[in-house]
């Protein structure tokens, strides 16, 4: 998976502003639920459209980026959580077991 990594909270702006979707996949380095969900969204990655982009946060790292996508796309924190982001609000959000490569491509093909 072609990651890029979410470090900085300008970069929420960018994903905010964009057209198109984005993927925002928010994982916990010290939980093996989060760990299990990352390895399977990976392992059926592509199936996604190879030219969305997909935003990576390490919440434990970045603690404060994850408190402000809860505020800015307006969804509850959970932790694995994967959303999908169309122009500039979040139209899809799951969490955990929910946490599907597949799903998010039928997510995004309509």
């Amino acid at each position: 998976m072609n990651w890029i990594q979410l470090t900085n909270l300008d970069q929420l702006q960018d994903i905010k502003a964009a057209t198109g979707y984005s993927v925002i996949f928010k994982h916990s380095t010290r939980c093996s639920i989060s760990m299990m969900a990352r390895k399977r969204f990976e392992f059926d990655g592509e199936v996604i459209p190879e030219n969305t982009p997909l935003y990576f946060l390490d919440l434990i790292a970045h603690r404060e980026i994850s408190n402000q996508i809860a505020e800015i796309f307006q969804v509850h924190h959970e932790s694995p959580q994967l959303l999908l982001i169309k122009d500039g609000g979040c139209v899809y959000e799951t969490s955990h077991g929910g946490i599907s490569a597949e799903e998010l491509a039928e997510q995004i093909s309509g």
